[in-house]
């Protein structure tokens, strides 16, 4: 339905970092579907386990349970919780960001409160509830009026968040990092403050960490998860491409929702289930955490340039703003070179590789950005 617009390649097939076109043209890949693909392309682990599990089970609906499914609800409740132990947890399985999002709102509503508090430059997802606590008003505008009352404020002032909350709000939703909006990282404290907040007025604190999630910044989470937060919600990374979506309610949080309250067909069946599962096990037998701190620490280092006005992020997630409005010419340029990076804005670019990212493959983009820079720069002249 040309909800994308034209497609800038068709692309046959990856491995590791790499993709290649239909032409045969052969690509580093510093987008990663947009921080999906974690392990990157065809990776042995993530195949097996796909491939084993469809052979035993492959779908057998939510009248049922399955062992993958209980298995990678225990581990994401361990991922949110603080090193002293466990946090009592439920999990609502999905099958994208947006529906995870979409669940952590309908917890919200079980409150009794229907009050929200967003942050500006936010990006939550494209159902329409999701929409609702999205502020780009490109996105919004075409579809209003939508679900809810939502307030959003500056991302980052802790004393602008603290002003919108009161004992009639539900929940402040929050990213640990801005990744649509080109990687924004909060001030420290920022989400501690947003924490103290909320326990003061009786209001959830729900943390998106869609695409901030699963090692993406060199750690499980972004945030800290001695914060304790109410809500977590995870998706993209979590499987390595197939598609998968997280509700992490904590504490009390985790029973709000009861049966018939919410659903899903596909949601939490057994092959998503034990893609997250060789994921999140081939993250920690790797140690990709530590790989995407060091790669992204060296990115960060060498992106400097007379053009670059500042360098964000965590890991391998990282924005880059330049001193003029090229960002899509440099994406084109970087193409032609043999990368493949992400604009988020007009003077905004994304990086958010495999987290088997090479150093190799770091370097030659680092050798090759300055002449992308000079293409992006002659061709918006």
């Amino acid at each position: 339905m040309n909800t994308f617009g034209p497609p800038k390649l068709v692309l046959v097939r990856g491995e590791g970092a790499h993709v290649w076109d239909e032409d045969g043209t052969e690509y580093v890949d510093l987008l990663g579907g947009i921080a999906v693909n974690a392990l990157g392309h065809a990776h042995p682990a993530l195949v097996t386990a796909v491939t084993e599990q469809m052979q035993t089970l492959g779908h057998v609906s939510n009248f049922f349970a399955t062992g993958p499914q209980v298995r990678l609800a225990e581990r994401l409740i361990g991922l949110c919780s603080p090193d002293s132990g466990r946090r009592d947890g439920r999990v609502f399985l999905a099958n994208s960001g947006s529906e995870a999002n979409e669940a952590a709102l309908k917890a919200t509503r079980r409150t009794g409160r229907t009050k929200l508090v967003s942050a500006a430059d936010s990006f939550h997802g494209r159902t329409m509830g999701s929409l609702a606590l999205t502020s780009k008003a490109a996105y919004r505008e075409p579809f209003e009026p939508l679900p809810g009352d939502v307030t959003f404020v500056p991302y980052g002032d802790a004393a602008a968040l603290a002003a919108a909350v009161d004992d009639e709000t539900a929940a402040v939703v929050l990213e640990p990092l801005q990744g649509e909006a080109g990687v924004n990282v909060p001030p420290p404290g920022y989400l501690a403050e947003a924490r103290r907040v909320t326990r003061e007025h009786g209001a959830l604190l729900w943390l998106d960490e869609v695409q901030t999630g699963i090692g993406r910044t060199g750690r499980w989470t972004a945030h800290d998860p001695s914060l304790e937060p109410d809500l977590v919600t995870f998706a993209k990374g979590l499987a390595g491409g197939y598609p998968i979506g997280a509700c992490v309610g904590l504490g009390e949080a985790g029973h709000l929702l009861g049966p018939g309250n919410h659903g899903t067909t596909f949601g939490g069946n057994p092959v998503a289930s034990a893609a997250a599962l060789a994921v999140l096990d081939t993250i920690e037998a790797e140690d990709l955490r530590a790989h995407a701190t060091a790669v992204g620490a060296r990115l960060r280092d060498g992106l400097d340039h007379p053009h670059v006005a500042e360098v964000r992020g965590e890991g391998l997630l990282i924005g880059i703003s330049l001193d003029a409005e090229v960002a899509p010419a440099a994406v084109a340029a970087a193409q032609d070179a043999g990368f493949i990076i992400n604009a988020t804005g007009p003077d905004r670019v994304r990086l958010a590789p495999p987290l088997v990212l090479t150093e190799a493959d770091a370097e030659s983009f680092l050798a090759a950005w300055p002449a992308i820079l000079d293409v992006a720069y002659e061709a918006g002249s």
